[in-house]
């Protein structure tokens, strides 16, 4: 029998939908928060601000978001101000989709100096026929 990722007309599975919702969850994050002011004393709130507004989005079940501080402090030592734009060299995040009975774990950390996202499990995975 045929699974429907072997038909070229089929839709996806809850699995590949799921993981396109995570793709969407993390566009909105970096995009939206790339270039906000933070210093190490409101990287707290900003982190809690982030997570919050991505869990708003369907299918998201968990955001969590460590923001660097002690790769803020390092990058302000240096500097005269006392705060810097958020980059992707800041942040660690894990996010969560639920879709379908589908769960995806996804990741965002630096890899060789670039924010790298990335899928690290899908749970769920049975072909829709």
């Amino acid at each position: 029998m045929a699974s429907a990722s072997d038909d070229p007309t089929a839709g996806p599975t809850d699995a590949e939908a799921a993981c396109f919702e995570a793709g969407i969850k993390f566009g909105t994050l970096y995009h939206q928060f790339a270039g906000t002011p933070v210093s190490p004393e409101s990287a707290g709130s900003l982190a809690a601000a982030i997570e919050e507004s991505i869990e708003n989005q369907p299918h998201c079940r968990d955001v969590t978001v460590d923001v660097l501080t002690d790769e803020l402090e390092a990058e302000l030592a240096e500097s005269a101000a006392d705060y810097t734009e958020l980059t992707g060299r800041f942040l660690e995040v894990e996010i969560v989709v639920d879709y379908e009975g589908c769960e995806v774990v996804t990741r965002m950390d630096m890899q060789d100096g670039y924010p790298l996202m990335r899928v690290e499990s899908v749970r769920g995975r049975a072909q829709q026929e």
